[in-house]
């Protein structure tokens, strides 16, 4: 049985993941790179990270949840490189 800590951890991750879709789909389909890659890249790594910590825990869900929500940043990252800045 996770502990209470891991659900927290994972009911934040997943709140964080959430509100970044609508990002992701906002730039792939107006093809825009809105996110500085400084952002991003920061982030991400740093999301990554703590993924790894968590998992070093032995808190499984929060880990992948915010694993997921890192992926998420990697791709508004891979946005800005593709698409660039917008006007």
């Amino acid at each position: 049985m996770p502990e209470i800590a891991d659900i927290i951890l994972t009911v934040c991750s997943v709140a964080f993941g959430y509100a970044l879709i609508p990002q992701v789909i906002y730039g792939y389909r107006n093809k825009l790179g809105t996110v500085t890659i400084q952002t991003s890249t920061i982030t991400c790594a740093g999301l990554y990270t703590i993924a790894g910590v968590y998992v070093s825990l032995g808190y499984w869900f929060a880990a992948g949840a915010c694993g997921i929500a890192a992926t998420l940043w990697l791709i508004l990252l891979i946005q800005r490189l593709i698409y660039g800045k917008p006007d």
